[in-house]
């Protein structure tokens, strides 16, 4: 059986390679063209150190000067001597560059173009060699604009078993993306991605999970549900909770998805709120509002959030001011109509 291996690097690239059984993680990345720097092969160095975000694996056989049991504890390994036992999840000290590794671009087809409101778009594409096109719920591609020399940055909103992909685009006044959608696009063109990146990603479900959504960051949670229902062993044995914010009736999209997860996934459940007064939502205001401390559960809790940069400071805000520290929070901000229009202008995580 064969597993696999997601390498993340610091640039924000992804690379997966397949490691076949007793196959270290070195070995498979090597077969692969990705260099993944060493000095040893013989666990004696620490040099190819990394960081396992998820997965299981053999650790193998390494000296204490390489790796100390402190940091093996805490998820390091070392690609030379680790085996995979299941799928892995790994954060690799170095860019994609140093690697050898860049990012791939993929030609895209627009298979379909619809439109949930004046401002948002859901595009699905379908790519001719799918099956190399691997990524992580919750990342995302650059997509050169057709017709222009600009390129923006889309988290994908379907899953990574999904045989099309699918993005949510909020438009901008006179932005590069928008005006094609809205005046050339067709369905048969073709569209240059390149990815995928991104470290906001779907980790191991270890404790409660608290995802916090704004406007068109309800994608990557989206491809994180997806997974979730679909893509799991077993069920999560955590509870994981949404709180859903958008501004204005209109910004509410993929609600009918989002009771199919609600549906779909044992202990899942949702809070949906407009900011605007004159909504017809049960729920007005802001996505911290609608908080609560059992969510939080003491701080022993993950927090995914996807948003513009004021949702994202306000949300740090609300930690300082109840005196929580969750588990881990991995956030990503964006802002409409920048180089990375409707996905990530910074991502960050804090363990």
């Amino acid at each position: 059986m064969s597993y696999q291996i997601a390498l993340s690097f610091e640039d924000g690239v992804t690379r997966f390679v397949t490691a076949n059984p007793n196959e270290t993680v070195a070995d498979a990345a090597y077969k692969s063209r990705i260099n993944i720097p060493f000095d040893c092969r013989d666990g004696a160095c620490g040099t190819c150190k990394a960081f396992c975000e998820s997965g299981k694996y053999d650790g193998g056989d390494y000296i204490d000067e390489a790796l100390t049991e402190d940091e093996a504890e805490k998820g390091f390994c070392l690609p030379c001597q680790m085996v995979p036992e299941s799928d892995l999840v790994l954060q690799v000290a170095g860019t994609s560059e140093m690697a050898k590794a860049g990012a791939t671009t993929f030609e895209a087809t627009v298979t379909d173009l619809s439109w949930f409101a004046d401002n948002t778009a859901a595009l699905t594409l379908a790519v001719e060699n799918r099956g190399e096109l691997k990524f992580l719920p919750g990342q995302y591609m650059n997509f050169a604009v057709p017709g222009t020399e600009a390129s923006r940055s889309y988290s994908f909103s379907s899953g990574p078993a999904a045989d099309e992909l699918r993005f949510l685009i909020r438009t901008a006044p006179e932005g590069a993306m928008t005006t094609y959608l809205k005046e050339r696009a067709q369905v048969g063109d073709t569209i240059a991605l390149t990815g995928p990146m991104g470290s906001f990603f779907l980790r191991d479900i270890k404790r409660p999970v608290l995802m916090l959504a704004g406007g068109t960051g309800i994608a990557p949670l989206l491809s994180m549900l997806e997974k979730i229902a679909t893509g799991l062993e077993e069920a999560p044995a955590h509870p994981v909770h949404l709180v859903y914010g958008v501004t204005f009736d209109k910004d509410l999209v993929e609600l009918d998805k989002l009771q199919h997860y609600a549906d779909a996934i044992e202990n899942f459940t949702i809070a949906v709120c407009v900011a605007d007064p004159e909504s017809t939502a049960e729920n007005k205001g802001y996505v911290t509002q609608y908080i609560t401390a059992a969510q939080l559960n003491d701080g022993d809790v993950d927090v995914y959030l996807c948003g513009p940069p004021a949702m994202v400071d306000a949300v740090r805000k609300y930690w300082d001011t109840r005196g929580i520290t969750p588990a881990n929070f991995y956030y990503e901000r964006f802002a409409v109509g920048s180089t990375a229009a409707a996905a990530p202008a910074l991502a960050g995580a804090v363990a």
